[in-house]
């Protein structure tokens, strides 16, 4: 007669799963850590040697054969690679600070794109803090660096400042970008917005990366209805980690004024009707427009007493590509969620 399984058993082994996860986790931190400083202490003898010793340039291609004969199965050890040790013991001069800093959390390839992309040394650890905080990918951090996510981070105009108590509307600001870069849509200057919508939903991972982390996608064209009379938004988010709506309008046209009191308007009605006021934080807008006059801005924000955000987009420079409208993007969102609904079907 078997033995019959305990009722305990399934989350037992759900924990020691967790468990096992947990330490190869953390093995594989310890060992990107270790081989970090390793990096760092080779970059540092060489640095050394060539401040006294006068070593010449061609000494560093000897010694990247040296290495490579005595330690064949191992990688790193290119003439290309050790400039690249050399430039982070220079970068991050104190050996403590591979350990405790950022950096040290990061893969050895993502290392090298601080090194060659940027020259600052704090905006080389506001990045390494950024990839380590959000997990991004080395294509990630250099699209980050590239576009100059430093710049534009938080950057939106806004009247958050008086349309919501604070710290709130510090944390709000915060969600905010300002342009929006949506260079990887591709399009050309003929582009309908239905073509950009399109584009938009077919390549949503990258809207919602540049959107920012913590976006969570709810629905297109959401309609509102207001007494018999229907309203729709182009795009509805919820931002997980601050707990609230964030509402979404698409104009690929200069900023008018009304523009603001439309946003305004679905952000009160999103806050009234969608809002869980005992577990959310207030209700935000953002208005993405191809450009601005930023004194309009200023004066259309000031007349409003909903919080809402008011930037431009830009594409690639040699796409000139133009912004779908609410329409378009809303109807690409639905046929992207009823394509993974089906496969998800299927699967099942």
């Amino acid at each position: 007669m078997s033995e019959l399984i305990p009722n305990d058993y399934a989350s037992t082994l759900d924990e020691l799963k967790r468990q096992v996860l947990a330490a190869r986790y953390q093995a594989q931190r310890k060992v990107n850590t270790e081989l970090l400083v390793l990096w760092w202490k080779i970059g540092r003898t060489i640095l050394d040697r060539q401040k006294h010793q006068k070593w010449g340039s061609g000494v560093l291609g000897q010694l990247a054969d040296g290495l490579r004969a005595e330690f064949p199965s191992m990688k790193g050890f290119s003439r290309s690679n050790l400039s690249y040790m050399r430039a982070f013991a220079a970068a991050w001069p104190d050996q403590d600070s591979i350990v405790q800093r950022p950096v040290g959390q990061l893969p050895w390839g993502h290392v090298t794109e601080l090194l060659n992309k940027l020259d600052d040394q704090d905006l080389r650890d506001w990045y390494a803090a950024k990839d380590a905080a959000h997990g991004w990918s080395r294509a990630v951090l250099a699209h980050q660096i590239t576009t100059r996510l430093h710049e534009r981070e938080g950057a939106a105009q806004t009247n958050f400042s008086g349309a919501l108590e604070t710290p709130d509307s510090e944390l709000a600001q915060q969600l905010t970008k300002d342009p929006y870069t949506l260079d990887f849509l591709a399009l050309d200057g003929d582009a309908s917005e239905r073509d950009l919508e399109d584009r938009l939903i077919a390549r949503i991972i990258e809207t919602l990366r540049e959107l920012g982390p913590g976006f969570a996608f709810v629905g297109r064209q959401v309609h509102l209805d207001i007494d018999g009379d229907d309203f729709y938004i182009d795009l509805l988010f919820f931002h997980v980690e601050q707990l609230r709506y964030v509402v979404i309008e698409l104009k690929t046209t200069v900023f008018d004024p009304r523009d603001a009191g439309q946003l305004g308007f679905y952000v009160a009605v999103v806050d009234d009707q969608i809002r869980n006021h005992d577990k959310h934080a207030p209700t935000v807008g953002i208005l993405l427009v191809a450009s601005k006059n930023e004194s309009v801005v200023r004066y259309a924000l000031a007349s409003s007493q909903h919080p809402v955000a008011v930037s431009r987009y830009e594409l690639a420079e040699e796409a000139q590509a133009a912004l779908p409208d609410e329409q378009a993007m809303l109807d690409a969102f639905a046929r992207e969620l009823e394509q993974t609904e089906a496969k998800t079907d299927v699967e099942g």
